[in-house]
């Protein structure tokens, strides 16, 4: 089958659209990466994702707007991906869409004083993108996994045990996007395993304090140029590495509510009253990301198993500062990037999707308990049948 899944990160730059050639089953599931797209998100669609995201006031009725316009946009991303690449729509036979993470509480939270919940919210409607596209899509992967105990994250390590385990190599796989997550695969691995979990902030922070800095003309510090000019704040970057999230024993997930706009928000108002240039602070944003990474691998993966490779991909594999500090601080692991195996760096999780989806359309369980804590596997995504050719 060819498979287009569809990814938009805690970033919100954009949608990210891979298109897999995928057959057979696991363990003899073999999937291509045939191409990859980037369509950008118009700039006040990013900042009203971003409002929401970082926990603004709204209504129902603006969710429920952006919702529908978001599906709008997605499969908008699918049609210019396929246009792009020369094949009809009709040649898809599956999109498998993650859609636009607004809320992620991964662990239970007291609700109307009498219960604890957990609860995750994904928009982009699917049933647009199966109406407009022609095309049956899979979305909504998350709260399945929440049904069945889980944190609903991560769910890529399900893909990355499929596409790396190896009988001899230790490897881990890790994703910089907004947020950082590992999947640790040991050698000649069995599903259970495979653990995996959000080590901390990815692209996120710094991303927030360069829109900040720039007044909005930059959204992320390109080729670490504004860090590569700053020096570390360390009492800040001190005070940012207690940080009570990076304690907190896997499996767990993070996202906007605890490295958002109000964090950054704060390290800004606290390099302010110092008088701190903001170059010192995108710079000690930068290593802090690199460092909570490597604060993982020594509290919770190498205590664990022995690491040889370390598979990286995701936005954050183009700051050069963040992969030099991942290297001084990973000695003796080799760090080579996912497109060694055949997959693009920012092609990664939207390539999984795809594969999430394919799995789910042939009734296949396709989370990793062991991943999100979840007490059994399922068969996680919601199914739009697209329009009858």
């Amino acid at each position: 089958m060819r498979v287009i899944g569809m990814m938009s990160g805690t970033s919100a730059d954009g949608i990210d659209v891979a298109l897999a050639n995928i057959s057979g089953a696991p363990p003899r599931l073999a999937a291509k990466l045939e191409g990859h797209y980037h369509n950008r998100f118009p700039k006040l669609v990013r900042e009203t994702i971003l409002r929401l995201a970082n926990g603004a006031e709204t209504t129902t009725a603006e969710i429920s707007q952006l919702n529908f316009l978001l599906g709008e946009e997605f499969a908008g991303a699918a049609i210019a991906a396929c246009a792009k690449w020369r094949i009809p729509l009709r040649k898809i036979a599956l999109i498998g869409s993650h859609g636009q993470t607004v809320f992620h509480q991964g662990t239970p939270a007291k609700f109307l004083s009498t219960r604890r919940v957990a609860s995750t919210l994904q928009i982009g409607e699917p049933s647009i993108i199966a109406e407009r596209t022609g095309i049956t899509t899979i979305a909504d992967f998350r709260p399945g996994d929440m049904a069945a105990g889980g944190h609903g994250a991560p769910l890529v390590p399900f893909v990355d045990y499929l596409l790396y385990r190896s009988p001899k190599v230790g490897r881990v796989a890790l994703n910089i996007g907004g947020i950082a997550n590992v999947t640790i695969i040991p050698a000649d691995a069995r599903p259970r395993d495979v653990f995996a979990f959000d080590t901390g902030p990815g692209n996120m922070i710094v991303d927030a304090l360069v829109e900040r800095i720039s007044g909005g003309r930059r959204a992320y510090d390109e080729g670490a140029r504004i860090a590569a000019k700053g020096q570390v704040i360390r009492p800040l970057l001190e005070k940012m590495l207690r940080d009570p999230y990076l304690r907190r024993r896997p499996p767990k997930s993070a996202g906007r509510e605890q490295f958002g706009g109000a964090y950054a928000a704060d390290l800004f108002s606290r390099a302010r009253k110092k008088r701190a240039r903001s170059e010192d602070l995108v710079r000690t944003a930068t290593i802090f990301t690199a460092l909570s990474i490597v604060d993982a691998f020594r509290r919770f993966i190498l205590p664990r198993t022995t690491v040889r490779q370390l598979i990286a991909a995701g936005g954050g594999t183009k700051n050069p500062l963040i992969m030099a500090q991942l290297q001084a601080g990973l000695q003796g692991i080799e760090i080579v990037p996912s497109s060694a195996f055949g997959i693009g760096e920012e092609a990664k999780e939207a390539f999984a999707f795809a594969i999430l989806a394919y799995e789910a359309y042939h009734g296949r369980t396709n989370n990793l308990p062991s991943a999100t804590g979840a007490k059994h596997s399922a068969v996680l995504g919601k199914l739009v049948h697209g329009r009858v050719r």
